[in-house]
């Protein structure tokens, strides 16, 4: 069966939440699934990848692909079948924690580990092409450093202690943390050239500057260089490192994980695999490192060739401008595609009321067969980048809206409390805004007529329709969880754990009870099996309908006062649901 072929399995709305996202486990989510207000309302259930054993980024750096059974069962997964939802995984192709085995190997064995080339060492990578600076990190020739594609401040490395003491920066696409800890006098008995007094006079040292934030390496021991050198390498040995490590997709034995890797989430129940940030795998000096061709294409196919031993449908995970048409190419090739889309063109549509700029994006999806997952929220933050155009080779390819519009849902969601996500370039400066994190009914202005009208439009919207649980139970920005989280932490404004009375108490709200009715309805009815049209209206109206022989279904809403009439009709009978 190929990628085509299995997508059109799939139909009816996808549940998206962490395994701890509703209660304590996943046990609690499935107690929530068997409410009799969730009957029929989900076929699907993305779970993240807090289900497998990680350590940082809430689940996206992974130790390895087993499960994290503080949150999940495999009793869990056995009612998930008798209750026919399929779920959806991520395989985070790019990186793997520190604390995979494979690191670990590395980190003990160092040239002598198995996997000494399953990750990138910069240095290495970068050997000849730049010059080394004081801290023994290479900086790549200008030429190479302006292509890459930065998604946190500074070089993406991490340097990490080896056995014998010396550090070595490794690459680091995405998240890091550092601890230091503080150090006692035997830490330091091993270097010979220390008098005791000098021991006990660097240890106070140290431990003042951990205490007070201070870098260690800026610290003046009077005492010469190599052995200033043994005291950090000390300090080093102490620290607890947590890093996304990127993985080197030259090895072979990165292609052997990968393989076992996949038939193992087939055997937990996955239909859908998400490829998380496949598009920085593929690395090569003088490209960049994002979306490289054609070695991402190979790298894709390769994926996907194992995708399809194991009936799994991958699903590319790619952020980029709808100008660079990275989208397009993807879909061109068969893959379903995630619409990182709509969430910004839906709060453009009900702010602006009008329909022009998602009409252009519903043509694109049918003018072209794309198959989608849309969402709304997500665990992530709502795209902004996305929409814009881009300049390619001399020509400027619009967006899906112009600047002024796109800075404008920005202006509008941080004014209701969202918080913003940068891009930057090799020296931290800021290049480009990314994402704005909120909930999507904060983004809303916490407005339940715009919610209901967001969802029953997506409902509507071709592809497969995933709903952030956050959403459903009209759940606010959480400053709490922010400041809680520090920094890096902005994500966690959208990731409220709600208890099981908690989930009780909002089905009593109208907003959440007509969602699930609009939700139930786009699960169960044939006629989203059918044909979809986009109406003659208006560019103040939202006219969609789907047809399917005797089952239709039509959304008539008004974007100046958010009211909405659904029609649903099959031979037997005709509803008209007023909203």
């Amino acid at each position: 069966m190929n990628k085509n072929e299995n997508t059109a399995l799939l139909s009816g709305v996808m549940l998206n939440a962490y395994p701890d996202s509703i209660g304590k486990n996943l046990s609690d989510t499935i107690r929530m699934l068997k409410m009799p207000e969730f009957k029929d309302a989900f076929s699907l259930f993305y779970i993240l990848p807090t289900f497998f054993n990680s350590d940082l980024d809430r689940g996206f750096s992974i130790i390895d692909y087993n499960i994290n059974k503080d949150l999940v069962s495999k009793e869990d997964l056995e009612i998930l079948d008798r209750l026919n939802i399929m779920l959806k995984f991520d395989i985070v192709l790019n990186h793997l924690s520190v604390a995979s085995p494979q690191f670990k190997d590395l980190l003990k064995h160092g040239e002598n580990s198995k996997y000494k080339d399953f990750f990138i060492n910069w240095n290495s990578f970068w050997e000849g092409h730049g010059t080394i600076n004081e801290e023994g990190v290479i900086i790549p020739k200008e030429e190479f450093l302006s292509k890459l594609f930065m998604r946190k401040s500074g070089l993406p490395i991490l340097k990490v202690p080896f056995s014998n003491g010396k550090m070595q920066p490794y690459w680091n696409t995405f998240y890091q943390k550092i601890t230091y800890n503080k150090i006692s006098v035997e830490d330091l008995q091993h270097i010979k050239e220390l008098k005791q007094t000098d021991i006990s006079t660097i240890v106070t040292k140290v431990n003042d500057a951990i205490e007070n934030n201070e870098a260690i390496h800026t610290l003046d021991f009077k005492i010469e260089k190599t052995i200033k050198d043994k005291v950090i390498g000390a300090v080093n040995q102490k620290c607890t490192f947590l890093g996304q490590m990127d993985v080197n997709a030259k090895s072979g034995l990165v292609w052997e994980f990968y393989e076992e890797t996949l038939a193992k989430l087939k055997r937990f129940g996955c239909k859908i695999l998400r490829l998380d940030a496949f598009a920085y795998l593929h690395k090569e000096v003088g490209q960049t490192n994002f979306f490289n061709t054609p070695g991402t294409w190979d790298y894709l196919e390769k994926i996907n060739q194992i995708a399809v031993k194991n009936n799994l449908i991958l699903l590319p995970e790619i952020h980029a401008e709808y100008g660079l048409n990275l989208h397009d190419e993807v879909a061109s090739k068969g893959y379903t595609i995630y619409d990182f889309f709509l969430p910004g063109l839906m709060i453009h549509t009900l702010e602006k009321k009008t329909n022009n700029a998602l009409y252009k994006w519903i043509t694109d999806i049918q003018q072209k067969g794309y198959k989608t997952v849309n969402m709304l929220g997500c665990h992530d933050g709502i795209p902004v980048l996305d929409l814009k155009g881009k300049q390619i080779n001399g020509t400027y390819n619009n967006g899906l809206l112009p600047d002024k519009d796109i800075e404008h849902i920005m202006e509008t969601i941080i004014a209701r409390g969202g918080r913003v996500k940068n891009l930057y370039d090799a020296d931290g400066n800021k290049i480009s805004y990314y994402q704005v994190n909120a909930t999507f009914y904060s983004a809303l202005g916490e407005d339940d007529a715009k919610m209901l009208l967001a969802r029953a439009i997506q409902m509507f919207m071709p592809g497969i329709p995933q709903v952030w649980y956050l959403d459903l139970f009209v759940g606010t920005n959480d400053y709490e969880a922010v400041e809680k989280a520090g920094e890096g932490g902005h994500k966690e404004i959208n990731r409220t754990t709600l208890s099981l009375k908690e989930i009780e108490e909002r089905l009593k709200l109208d907003v959440v009870k007509k969602q699930l009715e609009i939700i139930r309805l786009r699960n169960t009815s044939k006629a989203f099996l059918g044909n979809f049209k986009i109406e003659a209206t208006t560019n103040d109206l939202i006219h969609l309908s789907w047809r399917n022989n005797s089952h239709s279904v039509k959304l008539e809403a008004n974007l100046n006062d958010y009211k909405f009439k659904i029609y649903s009709s099959d031979s037997d009978s005709t509803d008209a649901l007023q909203f």
